[in-house]
Formats: C-alpha cells, sequence, structure tokens
C-alpha cells in the first residue's frame, strides 16, 4: 500500500477516535439529562412546564448546526460586549472540542426528554393507585414498578436517536473539531481521490451496525417485561 494511503487510514483512525469520544461523552451527559428536562415538562407548575415547553421548542426548531455556532461563539461574543461596555477585562476560552459536548448534549437531552415523557406518560395510573395501596413510596414506585417499563417501552426509540446521534457527529467539524468527515475531506483534497469519503462511509455505516446490534440485543433481553 502506498505510504499517503496509509498515512491516510492512519489520519482517519484519528478522526474516527474523536467521532466515538464525542458520541459517547453525548450520551453520558444527555441521557441522565433528559430526565429532569421531562419533569420540568410535566410538571403541574405552570411557569416550570411553560418554560421548560419554551425551551424545548427552541432546541429541536433550530437546527443543530446553528446550535454548536452559537454555543462556541455566543459566550465569547458575550464577554467581549462586556470588555467594551464596562471595561470588565475578563478573559474567556472556549475549547471546540467541549463547545461540541456542550451542544449536543443539550439538543439530545431536549430528544430524549421527549421520548421518556411519552415512556412515563404511557404508564397507566392504576399502577400507582396499587402500589400506593402496597404501601411504596412515590420513590419505590418509580424506580421498582414504572421505570423498568419506561425502559421496555422507550427502547426503539432511543436507539433511533443515537443512531442519528453516530451520523450528527459529523457536525462538529463546523466549529473546527477535527472528527472523522473533516479528515475525509482533507484527505480528499490531498489525494484528489473519492476514496477516503468511501471508507469514511464505511466507518460510519460499521459504528451504526454496531448500535444497532447492542439495541437488538437490550430488546431481547428485556423481552421478559410485556
Amino acid at each position: 500500500m502506498s505510504p499517503r494511503y496509509v498515512k491516510m487510514l492512519q489520519a482517519m483512525f484519528a478522526g474516527c477516535g474523536v467521532s466515538i469520544e464525542v458520541f459517547f461523552l453525548t450520551l453520558l451527559f444527555s441521557i441522565p439529562l433528559a430526565l429532569p428536562i421531562a419533569y420540568g415538562r410535566m410538571s403541574k407548575k405552570k411557569i416550570l412546564s411553560g418554560t421548560t415547553n419554551v425551551f424545548l421548542l427552541i432546541i429541536r426548531g433550530t437546527p443543530l448546526m446553528l446550535q454548536l455556532l452559537i454555543v462556541y461563539f455566543g459566550p465569547g461574543l458575550f464577554i467581549n460586549w462586556l470588555n467594551k461596555s464596562f471595561n470588565a477585562g475578563i478573559t474567556f476560552h472556549w475549547p471546540r472540542f467541549v463547545a461540541a459536548i456542550v451542544a449536543l448534549s443539550i439538543n439530545y437531552a431536549c430528544y430524549f426528554s421527549e421520548i421518556y415523557r411519552g415512556g412515563i406518560e404511557a404508564i397507566p395510573k392504576g399502577q400507582y393507585e396499587a402500589a400506593s395501596v402496597l404501601g411504596y413510596t412515590s420513590k419505590q414506585t418509580f424506580f421498582r414498578i414504572v421505570l423498568p417499563q419506561v425502559i421496555k417501552r422507550i427502547i426503539p426509540a432511543m436507539g433511533n436517536e443515537v443512531i442519528t446521534l453516530v451520523k450528527d457527529t459529523a457536525l462538529v467539524s463546523v466549529i473546527g473539531v477535527m472528527e472523522l468527515l473533516m479528515v475525509a475531506k482533507e484527505r480528499q483534497s490531498a489525494l484528489f481521490s473519492f476514496w477516503p469519503l468511501f471508507i469514511a462511509g464505511i466507518f460510519y455505516f460499521v459504528m451504526n451496525w454496531v448500535v444497532a446490534f447492542a439495541f437488538q440485543k437490550i430488546e431481547k433481553k428485556l423481552n421478559y417485561y410485556k
């Protein structure tokens, strides 16, 4: 194999590593963050539920690419305005990678929260009443009765969102994060060849296949909950 193509593969494996890191960190933060957002949306307090609903509408109603740009450039622009207006003398450095994780985590937490809400609201109210009669506390009812059923119900929808996340990691290139697709585009320009993009497609396919396979296994293990 030509040394140029060996370097290409090395660079693409490094870019794939960044994409995988973005993927797992986004899941790590977005999955737990989605739960309080879901409960805020379902809250009986109109101010809390209304504010949460507006926030969800904004996040789900605007492009993820735009959110990445706002999260990365927004704080710096705000700090510059403070410095010019009030001579605050504040210095700020927002790493590209951190900004990407923050934007993706918030975006996917909002989508996951709606999936959670659908799963929680699908549980019949009779189960809550039965748990109360049996002496379960609200916390015990949620974690021992409701949550296992919710997990079973939301697995297919969660699987679809996680597969989408694998592909959405490519969007972090808009703020200069050197992930897989950005590396592939650079190597394509350097080599004047379509192969880097083709290989990148294979990488994404394999990652999505692994995710789909993992969710199929999870669904089979939860089949006893019917």
